[in-house]
């Protein structure tokens, strides 16, 4: 029987709802046999999910999706068996989070200053110990306090980059991202990049630069792909002879993304590990 490869998650230690071993739980009662945990920036919940997957009996690949921007618009990049205490990893993820919580603290002062019933204490309520801050805090902020009745409805109201209320962040550059996801001695591949439902389809032109920096794949089964989507990046990944992954991009109740619900062939997975370190 083939295993269950579910390549991109998310817990507590970022924006997911789950502790990285309810997580870790959560994947091993869908039938993962693979999980990658891979969080906004930090490694954080690496350790925990360890730990539970050895009780539950699943294997875990260690990973950061790691935050790149193109152009003013925001590029999510997968990292896979990359050392989270490679310097250059460290301060680029050090300076992004710090960029994070100022611009979040900027994002909810238009917000007071528009009438909205929200304070930044009631965000940083949302934030576990150590996570790394994001606009679904304020999200969760604003469900907790009665503004809006999910997370969807906070980003599609006032979270989305063409909200009022959207503030930028320090983001590393993609192709840079890549070098240093590399470096790193990871394994990098962008996620979701024609996910036109988070306000922004990545030209063709990127991921070509990005495949010449040294990304290993792309990330083609998605819930925010469509089958034309699908089918075009799958013709770019032959075309620039990258690897193909599926995955839930799971964030608990945070997102309606269920685990398992795209997945990752065996092969590729194989072909991943392969390529740590090179």
């Amino acid at each position: 029987m083939r295993p269950v490869i579910d390549l991109h998650s998310h817990s507590s230690a970022s924006d997911g709802t789950d502790s990285p071993a309810q997580l870790v739980r959560a994947a091993a009662a869908a039938g993962v046999d693979v999980l990658a945990v891979t969080d906004h920036d930090t490694a954080l919940g690496w350790a925990d999910a360890q730990t539970e997957a050895e009780r539950v009996g699943i294997e875990i690949v260690p990973g950061i999706e790691v935050s790149c921007t193109d152009d003013g618009r925001s590029v999510h990049l997968l990292g896979y068996h990359l050392d989270p205490e490679h310097p250059e990893l460290v301060a680029e993820l050090a300076k992004a989070r710090t960029s994070r919580e100022t611009r979040l603290e900027r994002m909810v002062e238009l917000m007071i200053e528009d009438g909205i019933p929200i304070s930044w204490d009631e965000v940083t309520a949302q934030i576990g110990p150590g996570a790394t801050p994001g606009r679904p805090h304020i999200a969760d902020a604003l469900v907790a306090s009665g503004v809006v009745g999910h997370r969807d409805e906070a980003f599609a109201r006032m979270l989305g980059t063409d909200s009022p209320y959207y503030v930028h962040h320090y983001a590393i550059p993609a192709v840079r991202g890549v070098e240093v996801v590399r470096a790193a001695g990871g394994v990098a591949v962008i996620a979701h990049p024609f996910a036109v439902s988070r306000g922004h389809r990545h030209e063709e032109r990127l991921i070509e630069e990005m495949a010449a920096a040294g990304m290993a794949g792309i990330e083609v089964d998605h819930r925010d792909h469509d089958e034309a989507d699908r089918r075009r990046l799958r013709e770019l990944a032959a075309g620039l002879g990258l690897l193909v992954t599926g995955s839930s991009d799971y964030h608990g109740t945070g997102k309606h993304n269920r685990l398992a619900e795209h997945t990752t062939e065996p092969e590729v997975l194989e072909a991943i590990r392969g390529l740590v370190g090179g």
